[in-house]
This record gives C-alpha cells, sequence and structure tokens, in this order.
C-alpha cells in the first residue's frame, strides 16, 4: 500500500503530488495491461462455453409460455394440488385475511391437516375439472405433491407449509415470462417448491423465468397489533389504507393482479403492499403498465372475486365491491357487468374465501367459461351474453380458498399482445 506524508504548501508539497502521481500512472499502467488480458482470457473462454452450450442445448424456436390475458383462446394450463393441504398456524397475517368465526378453526387446527374427508371430496372435484379441461382441447400440468407438514425455520420465523392448491396466486404470466410472487403469509414461504420441476421445464422451453424479491418476513413486515376484533374492524382499517402488512420489504401474492394486453391492474391487499406494486411496475415497464384500483371493500385478500376481466371490453364487477376507478373502463367503452348474488349455502365452509368465489371463473375463450355447476344464476348471465357455459362442481374445492381463476393458472393462451385502452 502506498503511503505518502502530506506536507502543507511549499516545494516537498510538490515533490509529494510528483511521486504520487509517478506511481499511480505506473500501477494504472500495469492495471490495465492485467485487466484487457484477463479480459482476453475471460472472453475466450466464454465464448468457448457458449459455442459448447449453443451445441448441446439448443433453444426451441416455439416457447410453450405466451399468455397476455384472461381470455385469449386457453392451450395449456397448471391446475393445483389439494393433497396434503394443511392448515396454517393462526399468526398474525392469516387472521387478517379470514372470517373471525373460523379463528377458532385455525387456532385449533393449525399446522394439521384440513379434515381428511371434505379433502377426499376436493381432491376429487379437481380431478374431474382436469378431465373436463383435458376433454376441451386444454393440456393440464399439475405441481408435485409435497407434505405441508413438515415444521421449518428460518431466521426470522417457524411454521409449517399449507398447500398447492392456487397456482394463481404463487405464479403470474406475462407474455413468454413467468414471475413467481414473493408471497406474504408465513405458511406459503416454500410454495415454490411444488411448482419448479413445471418452471424449469417451461425455461428449458424457451421462457423467461423471473422469482421476485423473496421477503424475510420478519415481524416487521406485519403490524403485530393489527387491531381486529370483526371482520367489521378490518373493513374500517382498510378503507383508511390500514393493512396488515406494512412496507417494510416487498410483498405480494400473483392473484392480486389481472391482465388486459398492456394493461395490468392491481390492488393493494393484505397481501400486497405498495413496495411490491412497486417492483413489478418497475420490473414490467415500458411495455406494459401497472394500474392501482381500489374498492369500496378493500378487505378481500385477491381481485379476481371482485374484479374478473372476462373479454375485451368486457369485465365482472362486484355489486357489494364496486370499483373507485370504474370510470377508466367505462371512458374506454368497456362493458362493466354486476354478476348475481352467489347460491352457496351459508352453512357450507369457507375457510378461507366469500360467496363470491361465485365470479371467480375461468374463460377457455371469449365464448366459453367455466363456471360452478351449482351457480345457476351466473350460468343463466353469461348464457345471455353468447357465452357457453362448462359447468363443473367444485364446491369443497371452494372451501380451501379458490374458485376455478384460483384453481389455475394460464401458461399458454393463443394470442398476441395489445392495448385495451389507447
Amino acid at each position: 500500500m502506498l503511503r505518502v506524508r502530506c506536507l502543507r504548501g511549499g516545494s516537498r508539497g510538490a515533490e509529494a503530488a510528483h511521486y504520487i502521481g509517478s506511481r499511480l500512472r505506473g500501477v494504472f499502467t500495469g492495471w490495465v495491461q492485467q485487466t484487457f488480458q484477463s479480459t482476453q482470457a475471460a472472453t475466450a473462454s466464454q465464448n468457448t462455453c457458449a459455442a459448447d452450450y449453443k451445441a448441446t442445448s439448443p433453444v426451441p424456436k416455439d416457447c410453450l409460455v405466451c399468455s397476455y390475458n384472461e381470455w385469449d383462446p386457453l392451450e395449456e394450463v397448471i391446475v393445483g394440488r389439494a393433497e396434503n393441504a394443511c392448515v396454517p398456524p393462526f399468526s398474525v397475517e392469516v387472521k387478517a385475511n379470514t372470517y373471525e368465526k373460523y379463528w377458532g378453526f385455525y387456532q385449533k387446527f393449525g399446522g394439521q391437516s384440513f379434515p381428511k374427508d371434505h379433502l377426499k371430496k376436493a381432491i376429487a372435484e379437481i380431478e374431474e375439472m382436469c378431465n373436463i379441461l383435458k376433454g376441451e382441447g386444454v393440456i393440464v400440468k399439475r405441481p408435485d405433491p409435497i407434505d405441508w407438514s413438515v415444521k421449518f425455520k428460518t431466521p426470522d420465523f417457524e411454521s409449517t407449509g399449507m398447500y398447492a392448491a392456487m397456482p394463481r396466486d404463487i405464479l403470474i404470466v406475462v407474455g413468454n415470462e413467468i414471475i413467481e410472487a414473493p408471497m406474504a403469509w408465513r405458511a406459503r414461504f416454500f410454495e415454490y417448491r411444488a411448482y419448479r420441476r413445471l418452471i424449469k421445464d417451461y425455461f428449458n422451453s424457451g421462457a423467461k423465468w423471473t422469482t421476485a424479491p423473496k421477503p424475510t418476513m420478519a415481524d416487521e413486515l406485519y403490524d403485530q397489533n393489527y387491531p381486529i376484533h370483526s371482520v367489521e374492524d378490518r373493513h374500517k382499517l382498510a378503507a383508511q389504507g390500514k393493512f396488515v402488512t406494512t412496507e417494510f420489504e416487498p410483498c405480494f401474492d400473483a392473484a392480486d393482479f389481472i391482465r388486459a394486453g398492456r394493461d395490468i391492474f392491481v390492488q393493494r391487499s393484505q397481501v400486497t403492499n405498495h413496495m411490491g406494486i412497486e417492483w413489478m411496475r418497475r420490473h414490467l415497464a415500458p411495455d406494459y403498465r401497472v394500474h392501482i384500483i381500489s374498492f369500496k371493500d378493500p378487505n378481500p385478500m385477491h381481485i379476481d372475486a371482485t374484479f374478473n376481466i372476462i373479454g375485451p371490453g368486457l369485465v365482472l364487477s362486484n355489486p357489494d365491491r364496486p370499483c373507485h376507478q370504474i370510470e377508466l373502463f367505462k371512458k374506454a367503452r368497456w362493458t362493466v357487468i354486476q354478476p348475481p348474488v352467489p347460491l352457496i349455502p351459508d352453512d357450507h365452509p369457507l375457510w378461507m374465501s366469500s360467496k363470491w368465489l361465485s365470479m371467480n371463473v375461468l374463460m377457455l375463450d371469449e365464448k366459453r367459461v367455466m363456471v360452478d355447476a351449482n351457480e345457476t344464476s351466473i350460468q343463466k348471465m353469461f348464457e345471455k351474453l353468447g357465452i357457453s357455459t362448462i359447468k363443473v362442481n367444485i364446491r369443497h374445492a371452494n372451501s380451501l380458498g379458490g374458485g376455478f381463476h384460483c384453481w389455475t393458472c394460464d401458461i399458454r393462451r393463443r394470442g398476441t399482445l395489445q392495448s385495451y385502452f389507447d
């Protein structure tokens, strides 16, 4: 290391400066020569590796992943699994997303299996759903079964897992890119593992693969004293912009985003914070525009049982949760439809969702929709719109927290990137 005693003024200062300059020029010249030689060697090595890689692992021309919206003809989809599903531990973020009448259920069974008989029926319903999708010409992929009861520990928390039932919550496809959401529930920290085999296959087919920044899920991410004693309390707090998740680090669930070509809409919710939204906005810019929209009832965990885009210029808007920015859609000449009141009985368990899963439908294309076989009112609504209904019973699967849109993640739809708001 070069050490020079600094002297104020006089010839000694000039001599010191001259000495430093000569030494630095020598050091810099040597560094440039070494760097140039190292760069040449590295470039040659990279070129050799690249040539070897191209020779042994050519990237296919046709990427299997491509989806820009919620309604283009569906060709390939991931459908979730109810196998081994476990009740998440009753932590503060789970409390903030569930109804108080079920809090005792979570306190008692957290870390254990959902009721076995109920799970068995849900698994059978989803298997039938997969068969129907295949019969409609759709390729169906499934995540790997995992034992979600295994306890795990990070430097910041301990938990058990939950399930791989809702791929829409953790994966979003934008063009030919699969984005893994960071999630916001501690029980879902390792949920991505069930999908990694599939995502690697899609990556090897030429898809882009992005994992959003994984949050630590430390205590600071949550308002540990979130003052809720009832759903009404939660509604008031959320209406004031107060949620259980803080802005400590980015977090979001993919199901809080819904796509319409170049425009993607998102809500700030109990599981999606502004930092998470901003990460998505910057990541997708400039090709895509991310818009925050809000609702009279901002409490629901995900957007797709509140605001579900089902076609070019066509959106289902929950009458109990009207959108504050609905004029944006009306000015673009979109048709806003209020779905009918759900028919699901009051005594049916919905541990993590509301009855409005009736509008959580899956479009197979602009003229075909997968809808609950029990929801005859919404079936009639679709038929009046000229949309054929594919009726499937997933009533027990609903209890785990999702409808058709939640239980699926569309991997490929036959269509192109367009703008519907210009």
